[in-house]
């Protein structure tokens, strides 16, 4: 989400000085790449652009790429083999093939105003992108995007009742199981590819602490750019250290964050009694990630507690609560100790295990 808001910053910035611009975006990947499917970057014929598609090594291609699909005002898809030592001048060794689809953005193209809609309403977005055309299909375009409506499960502009069937079915697949996909149509002789693009809202990062020891935390989530809220005693807090809150809670109100399956909850109060409180209130909530602070010891009096009142967790709900929280990294400061837990708030949110990379027996990324 970070990038696309990126994006859209420099579109919205250039947008009236008169510069036609197009977007470049990873569409395909087979085998190693730096990015995957989904990893965009928008590029003005001046040269000025933002984004990625890589770590570098193909971004100074896809912007004259750009620049003349801007000229031609023509999508075109370009495929890298990076495995090839010669590929545009250079060794680059990822050992893969990339897809790049690069679409010039013209006043009648409303892929700025899909991406302003994901950036703009929290929840699951998806968009479906034509990355190959084999013949002529009514409203379908090579680069042609068209965003579904959750609301009313419908896919915006498009007209040719067959191919829309088929997408608004493979959307199905892509929102259960939360990965984009790309998939292939035919009808009638004329084949097409589709990008189905499944874009999450940012994660969010739920806060119950107001000790000088949530700084850390609110600096990194700033630079992953999670969207934050704060539970506390706000007079406790240095305001210009609170900035970046999207949200802030006093503590003695009863308004509370909106939390979903894309929240990670930390509780920091540093007190015992407000720690487990909260915690109470918040294991019945989506959040698939809560964090209690402290040594294990002080969480296993808190659930014997609970115990004797009668309280007791489901196997599940004992699942989402981490304490001690955090990677075992050797954390010992405020700034490391984020470090740990925002390490494994993103292993949990992936599905993986924290451990290190070079122990790991097959591909870094998932592989269809």
């Amino acid at each position: 989400m970070k990038e696309i808001k990126s994006i859209i910053q420099l579109y919205d910035s250039y947008k009236n000085a008169g510069e036609q611009c197009a977007i470049a975006q990873v569409v395909r990947v087979e085998e190693s790449s730096y990015r995957r499917e989904g990893a965009r970057m928008i590029v003005f014929e001046s040269g000025v652009f933002e984004g990625g598609i890589s770590g570098g090594c193909l971004e100074g291609d896809a912007l004259q790429r750009s620049q003349i699909a801007i000229l031609k005002q023509q999508p075109s898809i370009v495929t890298y083999d990076t495995s090839k030592e010669k590929e545009i001048g250079i060794g680059l060794g990822c050992n893969g093939i990339i897809d790049v689809l690069i679409s010039p953005i013209s006043e009648e193209s409303d892929m700025m105003a899909m991406l302003q809609k994901c950036v703009a309403e929290r929840g699951e977005h998806v968009i479906a992108t034509i990355t190959a055309l084999d013949g002529d299909m009514e409203s379908i375009a090579l680069g042609k995007s068209f965003y579904f409506d959750s609301d009313t499960a419908t896919l915006n502009d498009c007209t040719h009742a067959g191919f829309r069937d088929f997408i608004l079915g493979r959307i199905a697949e892509v929102l259960e199981n939360k990965k984009s996909r790309t998939y292939h149509f035919e009808s009638e002789g004329t084949k097409a590819s589709v990008f189905i693009e499944l874009i999450p809202p940012q994660f969010h990062l739920a806060i119950y602490g107001d000790n000088y020891d949530v700084y850390p935390m609110l600096e990194m989530a700033q630079v992953l750019d999670w969207e934050v809220s704060l539970v506390g005693n706000v007079q406790k807090l240095r305001k210009e250290k609170l900035r970046s809150v999207a949200n802030i809670y006093p503590k003695d109100m009863e308004a509370r964050p909106k939390i979903d399956t894309r929240t990670a909850i930390i509780l920091m109060a540093h007190d015992y009694k407000t720690d487990a409180a909260n915690l109470l209130e918040l294991i019945n909530s989506e959040a698939p990630y809560i964090a209690s602070l402290g040594p294990r010891k002080r969480f296993d009096k808190m659930m014997l507690e609970f115990r004797s009142k009668g309280i007791k967790f489901s196997e599940g709900q004992r699942q989402r609560i981490f304490a001690p929280c955090g990677l075992e990294i050797g954390a010992n400061t405020p700034e490391e100790i984020a470090t740990s837990i925002f390490g494994e708030v993103l292993s949990v949110f992936s599905g993986n295990t924290g451990g290190m990379l070079r122990d790991k027996t097959g591909p870094i990324h998932d592989r269809d």
